[in-house]
């Protein structure tokens, strides 16, 4: 079992966010299960977080045994542009207007769904609609 981590996942464990310790039983929980891993975009996110650089995320990660999938193939940003197209287009037709989701959301999805058993996330409702046969936990 392969479960692919979102940002929101590993940034509260390293900054010692109040829900932390929940997050680390999970984690460990999952990692029982099989291999973690983040994709391109979750790094690039991670690499944001003050105080951090892409050696120290590259360390953490490592420390975590968690992997950095860096090679998405081209399906994966494939099925983020359709996502995203239908995403915006619901959106304008609803009259909400331009979409206010991040384009990142749709790739990191992508990739959990075609390379990854499941996604692990604090925010499942961000993905039901877009991505029905994504599994989340």
């Amino acid at each position: 079992m392969r479960t692919a981590l979102d940002t929101n996942i590993v940034s509260p464990v390293w900054s010692g966010a109040p829900t932390a310790g929940t997050i680390v039983a999970q984690l460990s929980k999952v990692r029982a299960e099989g291999a973690l891993v983040v994709s391109a975009p979750v790094f690039v996110e991670l690499s944001a977080v003050p105080g951090l650089n892409v050696q120290l995320v590259r360390k953490a990660l490592a420390e975590m045994a968690i992997a950095i999938d860096f090679d998405m193939g081209e399906d994966v940003w494939e099925l983020a542009a359709t996502s995203f197209a239908a995403y915006a287009i619901r959106r304008r037709r609803s009259g909400g207007g331009s979409p206010k989701r991040l384009l990142l959301d749709f790739v990191i999805a992508s990739h959990a769904l075609l390379k990854a058993d499941r996604l692990m996330t604090r925010d499942a409702t961000r993905y039901v609609l877009d991505f029905p046969k994504l599994r989340l936990i």
